[in-house]
């Protein structure tokens, strides 16, 4: 297993988690996932990494909202919300569902949320990156974070300013295994000295 799915947080432990999937603090307004986890390919995790250490220099960090998600979850996403600029429809796929795309906001040190456009999954077009919110903060920190991002190899989606996917990664299969299983082939893996 060359580039398996492994815990954001084993990579780079100063990464903040808010899973919000996790919670009932999402457009659902239920849990859909069953652990608060957030998984990437390695290399994903690895590339994150070094957003990460640059942004802790500048006095900042990431907050992580969702990571790799299994398709049975795209699947359910789709049922509320069967619209491509937001969603991916699961016969194709995310990037998500390949470990290879990430939603994040930008926090300080002490992990507080940065001011950005809007929320976590908001539809509408003040989430797109050509939006231009009269809030000049808003507008810096989401140009930082895509900045930073990009430097990093990740390519923004322009219909949600907190989407990244890593092209690099685009090859990786579309996987539905459990967070449970995840954390299970993730120990076996480090017991083996992979």
């Amino acid at each position: 297993m060359t580039n398996p799915l492994v815990t954001l947080t084993s990579v780079s432990p100063s990464l903040v988690l808010d899973i919000r999937y996790a919670t009932n603090d999402n457009f659902l307004g239920k849990q859909i996932y069953s652990l608060p986890a957030a998984f990437l390919r390695r290399s994903v995790a690895q590339r994150l990494h070094r957003v990460q250490e640059e942004l802790m220099h500048r006095g900042l960090g990431l907050k992580i909202w969702d990571a790799y998600r299994p398709l049975s979850v795209q699947q359910a996403l789709w049922q509320v919300v069967p619209d491509s600029r937001y969603v991916a429809d699961p016969l194709k796929g995310s990037m998500h569902n390949r470990g290879a795309a990430v939603d994040v906001t930008l926090v300080d040190l002490q992990g507080h949320e940065l001011s950005m456009p809007t929320g976590f999954d908001d539809f509408t077009e003040r989430a797109h990156l050509s939006y231009q919110p009269s809030d000049l903060i808003s507008l810096t920190n989401r140009q930082i974070l895509t900045d930073v991002m990009s430097k990093y190899g990740f390519q923004p989606l322009t219909t949600e300013w907190w989407h990244f996917d890593d092209p690099e990664a685009s090859s990786c299969p579309l996987e539905s295994i459990s967070f449970e299983d995840l954390l299970k082939q993730e120990q076996l893996l480090q017991s083996l000295g992979v």
